[in-house]
């Protein structure tokens, strides 16, 4: 079993028209044994950028508290929120520094940028980024998450239909990997609005 697999983990963001979805499952286990069913692994820095951590737990939480402590240093010298391609490429140099010793975590980031044009991208441990237009997907399901996405993904979801599709894909992928589970954790996102819904795990 790979470091990035020991806690298990499934990410996934998706755009809809000028909103966006992103969601996690809520397992956090040793290999095989689950410790927790209420694990956070999406994160707010403001209310139209949110990221996620797939990896090793304790990786994420740390690297989580590097990006919120750069990002509040941001808003202290500029003034305003950063933007998601910007917090992109400061997730990118954060990893490709630790290159030699990286944080075993796969980001996926999602958010609002300008004229509430949704942006996602994901990355690999040592910060090469993925951009994409339509989904991207991290950790132990990916493979069952890409499937999934590929199948149910349609162009300019309103933010009720990209709810419903990114928690089916959620669901039926987390269904087929061991690793991880125990329901979702949703936030759709809109211009004006952030929604977030738990969803119950089919063995709930």
């Amino acid at each position: 079993m790979q470091i990035f697999e020991y806690n298990g983990s499934a990410l996934v963001a998706m755009v809809g028209k000028n909103c966006f979805a992103i969601a996690s499952d809520r397992r956090l286990g040793v290999q095989l044994q689950t410790i927790a069913t209420d694990f956070q692994r999406i994160s707010k820095i403001h209310d139209r950028l949110f990221f996620g951590l797939s990896g090793l737990a304790t990786d994420a939480q740390t690297l989580y508290q590097r990006l919120v402590f750069r990002h509040k240093l941001y808003q202290l010298r500029e003034e305003r929120d950063m933007k998601p391609e910007t917090f992109a490429n400061l997730v990118s140099a954060i990893l490709y520094e630790k290159r030699f010793g990286p944080y075993f975590c796969q980001p996926v980031i999602a958010g609002l940028g300008d004229e509430d044009k949704p942006f996602i991208c994901t990355m690999d441990s040592i910060g090469a980024k993925e951009l994409a237009k339509d989904f991207v997907v991290a950790g132990t399901a990916s493979e069952s998450l890409y499937g999934a996405c590929e199948s149910m993904f349609k162009e300019d979801m309103e933010p009720e239909e990209l709810f419903e599709t990114v928690s089916q894909a959620l669901l039926s992928s987390v269904d087929r990997d061991c690793l991880s589970g125990w329901g979702g954790h949703v936030y759709v996102v809109t211009p004006t609005e952030v929604k977030e819904r738990i969803l119950k795990g089919r063995m709930d």
